[in-house]
């Protein structure tokens, strides 16, 4: 946590005369918003394809001061996006030092802190808090009680003399604990209707009864919510006043294109260090990676309804990485490229993101290779003309057989270069890696145009005419 400069007022009085006005949250995050939209800054870092949906729909919510949910699927960035918030809330603000609840030094409202500046006026110490210390969020559970979101009565406040009926003995739950700041529930439609109804009156009626004990506290906090489609809108488990109480409803959506798949992906991958090792990943390979999670979404032997992740792309393009680099560990390789033949070692992460619709034994396997497949073919008829390789499959037509293999060394597909004639002439500059990568996708592209025949055995493919 980054500490306040020195100079910050450390007293109430201090507060007063430095000329300070704290604003509202809801105030001060539309006030910030303003300066960034007027500086042309990015408002959301790290999120991609939303420019023109999902970002205008939140701009005009904080312009208008409304509370929002967020409905979408797993992995369609909305606890980052609710998250990027704290960035529009001042770097620093002051608080009262020695209150349960974060309090505006000027409008307190506990009993506790309108007690202390009667008793010290001016003295009342202050403390100033980073923008991140401002943001709490809360994933719902059935399990959850009111006294984990609002508070519980202490019985060691009780056992140490204190009256029940007084509200000092109140211990605050996570929402008190934000005042002044924004809280985040995820999955709001598994939160108990008891504890909705106790979130709302607190929100809106500014008072919840906690053991028979009434308690007024007029919060200042931004309240958002995350929810899935299905639950939120199908089930009805959330309270129509409650419902009615979020003034912006915004629905988030997977990447619309390719590119920003990759972007996300490229992003978001944990690719280790690969020490001397060069790395080079062809643009066709990441293409078809993300090609195979939109290939998912459109998928029906896919369950839809709990959405294909972005997460899949991610951890589909570790696994891709992570069977080039051993491969190229396995046999004493300088180049780390990802080939075709990589391909079949990402089943694990893409079974482990999906929910499949068929549940029959092995049909898992053939769901996956049939998604990849039409991958494998969308990206390489948007890199290449199968008429323009027409020397290449009159070649087989002649009687050649080529094979590969994924622990095959890149010497390997060089000499199949010399071996076919015309597939030479679609490389450039490429390294040897970059050009064993591009035989391979050639060949699979030929062979899923019915140009050629495939045989596998053992992880071997067999191209022949």
């Amino acid at each position: 946590m980054q500490q306040p400069q020195s100079e910050h007022p450390a007293t109430l009085g201090e507060l007063k005369l430095s000329g300070y006005q704290p604003l509202p949250v809801k105030a001060e995050l539309r006030k910030n918003l303003i300066h960034k939209l007027r500086a042309g800054e990015t408002l959301f870092p790290g999120v991609m394809g939303y420019e023109d949906s999902v970002i205008p729909q939140i701009v005009n919510a904080l312009l208008g001061s409304q509370d929002i949910i967020f409905l979408g699927e797993r992995g369609q960035a909305k606890s980052r996006i609710v998250r990027s918030l704290v960035d529009l809330l001042d770097e620093y603000t002051p608080i009262m030092e020695g209150t349960e609840i974060p309090e505006d030094p000027f409008r307190p409202i506990s009993p506790a802190g309108k007690a202390m500046v009667e008793e010290h006026g001016d003295a009342t110490p202050i403390r100033w808090i980073y923008r991140d210390d401002r943001y709490g969020e809360k994933l719902a559970t059935p399990d959850i009680t009111i006294a984990d979101l609002i508070g519980e009565v202490d019985p060691i406040k009780i056992a140490e003399g204190r009256y029940l009926s007084d509200e000092l003995t109140l211990h605050y739950g996570l929402v008190p604990r934000i005042n002044r700041g924004i809280f985040a529930i995820n999955e709001l439609p598994d939160l108990a209707e008891r504890i909705q109804v106790g979130l709302l009156n607190l929100l809106e009626e500014r008072d919840v009864q906690i053991r028979g004990h009434k308690v007024r506290l007029p919060l200042d906090i931004m309240i958002v919510a995350t929810a899935n489609p299905e639950d939120y809108t199908n089930r009805g488990r959330i309270i129509t006043p409650l419902k009615d109480r979020y003034g912006a409803q915004i629905r988030t959506h997977y990447p619309e294109y390719i590119e920003h798949e990759i972007e996300i992906m490229e992003q978001e991958a944990s690719v280790l260090d690969m020490g001397d090792y060069g790395v080079t990943v062809p643009t066709f390979m990441k293409d078809i990676i993300a090609e195979i999670t939109h290939g998912a979404r459109n998928s029906p032997d896919i369950n839809q309804r709990s959405g294909v992740s972005v997460r899949t792309s991610i951890a589909n393009f570790e696994a891709l990485m992570a069977n080039a680099f051993r491969r190229a560990l396995m046999i004493d390789e300088s180049e780390v490229v990802p080939r075709i033949s990589d391909l079949a070692f990402i089943l694990p992460s893409f079974q482990g993101k999906v929910e499949f619709e068929a549940m029959e034994e092995g049909q898992e396997d053939k769901i996956t290779n049939r998604i990849i497949q039409g991958a494998v073919k969308k990206v390489f008829d948007r890199h290449y003309d199968v008429n323009n390789l027409e020397s290449v499959t009159m070649s087989f037509n002649e009687g050649l057989t080529v094979e590969t293999s994924e622990s095959m060394e890149i010497g390997g597909y060089l000499s199949i270069l010399e071996r076919v004639p015309g597939i030479a002439d679609v490389f450039r500059d490429e390294s040897p890696g970059v050009r064993a990568s591009t035989v391979e996708f050639i060949l699979e592209g030929l062979h899923l145009h019915k140009l050629l025949n495939k045989y596998s055995v053992s992880g071997r493919a067999t191209y022949t005419g």
